[in-house]
């Protein structure tokens, strides 16, 4: 099997969800992981054909976190391929702004690939090429009601990874953004309620966000994500967007075509209803 970018990488969020099932994918075909979350497990994994997961501790929010983490990894394996997993949601009005709650948001989901991204790339540039997978979301495509804090990190990884990919195209690195819809993992559980009974928005928002956990807890499972991960690590010359799901591949295409209010229109109708 031969490995384009090198046998070692380095995944965030590796312990749960799409970057475990992306992790245990690389592993098991032959690929040395170094999979990185808040609470790793203590042990090494080893599978049949040479492969392994080593637990690595990291907080993407915490600078010092990430300083040690990656010096920690790179004075071990010769890094090719970083994958973004990490981050976390909240469900929230516009209108309102918890502070507290949207800084953790926007340090996991957009600042945390920018940290991590200070301290691999340039090893991927000096040894002359490299692979950078972000995980963004269907959601910096669509503006989804009550999740406008969210949707406005993945769409900032969109343009990040664009403009990424071509100040690094020089060097050899690939950028890539991999946009999942709907997805069964534990990020759903892990959602963070930012609305109080007072608030005006207070049943609209739990109507919209319970329609959408619904459709999460139903949605593709998290290897279909690593599996197009996979692809990625094997292609030449990967390409910067891959939705996931024929499904996701034509609402994406459509929303770029529909009008603005024609597609507002139906969101409103998929998350909130009829409402005066």
């Amino acid at each position: 099997m031969g490995y384009r970018f090198g046998k070692n990488v380095f995944i965030t969020g590796g312990s749960s969800g799409i970057g475990l099932s992306t992790a245990e994918l690389l592993a098991g075909r032959g690929y040395i992981v170094f999979a990185a979350s808040r609470n790793p497990s203590s042990d090494i994994r080893r599978f049949p054909g040479g492969g392994e997961i080593h637990p690595v501790q990291i907080d993407v929010r915490d600078p010092l976190s990430v300083e040690s983490a990656a010096d920690a990894v790179l004075s071990k394996a010769d890094i090719g391929i970083v994958v973004h997993c990490a981050g976390n949601g909240i469900a929230c009005p516009a209108e309102h702004f918890p502070a507290e709650a949207v800084a953790a948001l926007i340090e996991a989901n957009y600042c945390g690939v920018m940290r991590v991204n200070s301290k691999f790339l340039p090893h991927m540039r000096e040894r002359g090429g490299g692979l950078c997978v972000i995980v963004g979301s269907v959601a910096g495509v669509f503006p989804v009601p009550f999740q406008s804090h969210y949707c406005s990190s993945k769409a900032a990884l969109d343009l990040y990874a664009a403009t990424l990919r071509m100040e690094l195209r020089e060097h050899g690195v690939k950028v890539c953004l991999i946009m999942p819809g709907d997805t069964k993992t534990g990020f759903t559980d892990a959602r963070s309620y930012e609305v109080d009974e007072t608030s005006p928005y207070y049943h609209a928002c739990l109507e919209a966000v319970h329609k959408m956990e619904k459709d999460e807890l139903e949605g593709k499972p998290p290897i279909s994500v690593a599996r197009a991960i996979i692809r990625l690590c094997d292609r030449k010359n990967p390409p910067l967007r891959t939705v996931i799901g024929f499904d996701y591949k034509l609402l994406v295409f459509l929303r770029r075509l529909l009008p603005d209010r024609m597609a507002e229109a139906i969101l409103m109708s998929m998350y909130m209803g009829k409402r005066k």
